[in-house]
Order: C-alpha cells, then structure tokens, then sequence
C-alpha cells in the first residue's frame, strides 16, 4: 500500500479524511501523543492505542542521541523496538536546533551541538536527518527545518525560512524513493503572511506528500498563532495533510481545525498528567488541590476511561501526594483520552455539517468550570 490522503468531508474551513500507510489508517483531524524516547511516558503502547490513537510521534534528536539509530535498526526498527505496530512520524531534529540554542553551531551545511546527556559533538544535516528517520523505520519523515523563535526580526525570520527552504530541497533528495513512506515539508515565516507565502510556494515546487505549519507554539500566544493560522494552512495543498507542529491546549486544537488543520501533537496531555493537570469537558483542574480530598465523584462524570471509570477525585489526589507511579498512569491515560473524544467529536462533526454548533457547546462548557464539591 502507498501513502495517501482521502478528504471525505469539509464543514467551513475545518477537514476530516483518512490518511493511508502500509501500517494502517489515521483518521484525521487526528492528534499524535508523544513518544520521544521509543515512550509515551507512564504508558503501555496498548494503552495509548486504547485512548483512540491512530499514530505516535518519535524524537529523532533524542533517539539520535539514546539509544541511538543504528542501534533501533539492528534491533528491527522502532515499531518492534517500542511494540508499536501502527504508523510513527518522527520529527527532523529541527525544534532541537531552537530549543538548545546554546548548544550549537549553525552553518548553511547544518548544525553541529553538544549532547545536553554528555557533552558529546555531533553534526545534525538534512542528509544525516533522513538517515537517522530511514534506521528508525518512520512511517512518516519531517522535513531538517530551522525554526527560529519568536518574537523575531523579520529579516532574521526571512533568513531562517530560505535556509530552511534550502534544506527541504537536500531532505527531499537525501529522502529518495521510499515507497509507503512519507516525506512532509515545513512551511515557516513566523507570522508574516508574505514569507509563509514564499515558503509555502517553495515547498510546492519542490513536492511533498504533506506539510506542516512549523515554527509557531514557539511564544507567540494563542492570538498570535490563530491569526497565521487564518492565512497559512490556506496557502498550502488542498489535497495533502496539513499539520500544525507542537500544538497543543484543547482549545489550540480546536481552533486549529476550524482553521484547517488535520494533525497536531503535544506532550501537554502526558507531561500533565505527571504533574497533576488534568483537562476535562469543563476546563483544567489541579488533582493536588486539597479541595480534591473528600471527593468522591470521578475527574468527569461523563468520561470513560479507567481513571473515571473506577477511581474517585480523592484517591487520585491521595496517589499524586503520595507520589505513587500510578497517579501519573492514571492521570495521562485520563488527559489522552481526553484529548483522542475531542478528535473523535470534531471528526464526528465535521461529517454531519454541525462543526459549528459542536464548536459552539466545546466552548461553553468550559466556560462553565470545574463543579465544586457540595
């Protein structure tokens, strides 16, 4: 089977379909836990699929660095290394070069920076990025990007985008042909309609089988990121998924698909839960809140995953004070399930032609809060 993209419905600006790998189907807007080190933290692979995931995402400057690729190649890729049988996409390494900036060197050739585990040297390129995806085994390849962080120049964003615009055209060829594999461009530009217009046409020349919105969640805000999103995803392939990079909040997520876009990732819903946020129908609350104490009601009463289903607020406050390792299974497996009946709501919707009155009861039923216990 070959990679493809089927868009059955459109409701305004917002898509649903189903995107097509030899390692089964994703069906889109779809939302991607994260699995940067071959793990959803405090999860089983299993569990995540239970939550209604279609796909992971890996990290390919973490894998890079532990265990390495070759080793994940040499012990059959990473779909067999981390038990995960269905699609993985793996980014470029391209946040990394943001995110550790005081790490590394930047070149027209690539970047070379320092282990943050050991200090180690090491050279990221658009052609050692595709090499290190092809050893994982990624269903879905990212394009090497630079993604500066925002606020920024405009000069400076322009500069960043050709380089990266540079280096789509070397992953593009250093990708070759991989049959039932993809390769995703990234649009970047900050939040200059102009400059995601030049990349967006970049990208198109140099063809992609999908392409990402990159370079924003980077501290812009959400006002910010929502109105690039107005004009950027629109300036790319109809017929192609759009994913929008390291996003994010429920609301991010909805407002994203409105806006047209079909994948999102975020470590948000598992680093929560370690933490003790804990998104629900009604907003956020804190488990490690005393209010919780007493409480026998479930995070939400109209949830169904096992956390809801068979543990009360005050036993889930209990392990998180306690520090006890099933507080953090219990409360992830809460926020991705949570996260996967927004996916499942919004595609629901967007099938009937009621995405706005979906949208509209999303919204106001956050806006009415956490009960408080009686």
């Amino acid at each position: 089977m070959e990679f493809s993209f089927d868009l059955k419905a459109r409701d305004g600006k917002a898509r649903t379909g189903v995107i097509s790998t030899p390692r089964g189907e994703i069906r889109t807007p779809a939302f991607m836990p994260v699995g940067t080190a071959a793990t959803v933290k405090a999860m089983l692979p299993g569990s995540v699929r239970d939550t209604g995931a279609d796909i992971l995402l890996g990290n390919t400057y973490h894998l890079m660095l532990r265990p390495t690729a070759e080793r994940i190649d040499r012990l059959g890729g990473l779909h067999t290394f981390m038990n995960w049988d269905r699609p993985i996409l793996t980014d470029s390494g391209g946040f990394q070069v943001m995110s550790l900036a005081g790490l590394r060197k930047l070149t027209e050739q690539g970047v070379t920076f320092k282990s943050h585990i050991d200090g180690s040297k090491h050279e990221l390129t658009p052609e050692r990025s595709m090499e290190i995806q092809r050893l994982l085994g990624s269903d879905i390849v990212m394009c090497f990007d630079e993604c500066p962080a925002l606020p920024a120049e405009k000069s400076a964003i322009a500069e960043s985008m050709r380089l990266s615009m540079r280096w789509a055209e070397r992953s593009k060829a250093a990708f070759g042909d991989r049959p039932g594999h993809a390769l995703f461009g990234i649009q970047q530009g900050g939040l200059e309609e102009d400059l995601r217009a030049e990349s967006a046409e970049a990208l198109r020349d140099i063809g992609f089988d999908g392409y990402a919105v990159g370079g924003l969640a980077v501290g812009e805000g959400q006002e910010a990121m929502f109105s690039c999103l107005d004009f950027a995803p629109d300036q790319l392939p109809v017929d192609k998924p759009r994913y929008l990079m390291g996003v994010g909040k429920p609301d991010d997520i909805v407002g994203a698909v409105a806006r047209g876009i079909d994948m999102m990732d975020c470590v948000l819903p598992s680093r929560s839960g370690r933490t003790g946020q804990v998104f629900t129908r009604r907003g956020v609350l804190n488990i490690k809140n005393a209010r919780h104490q007493d409480d026998p009601r479930p995070l939400d009463d109209a949830c169904t995953c096992p956390a809801c289903r068979s543990y009360s607020r005050a036993y889930l406050h209990h392990v998180f004070r306690s520090q006890e390792i099933i507080s953090s299974m219990l409360l992830t497996w809460h926020n991705l399930h949570y996260f996967q009946e927004i996916m499942a709501g919004m595609r629901a919707a967007i099938s009937e032609g009621t995405f706005s009155d979906w949208e509209k009861s999303f919204y106001a039923l956050r806006a009415q809060g956490d009960i408080e216990q009686l």
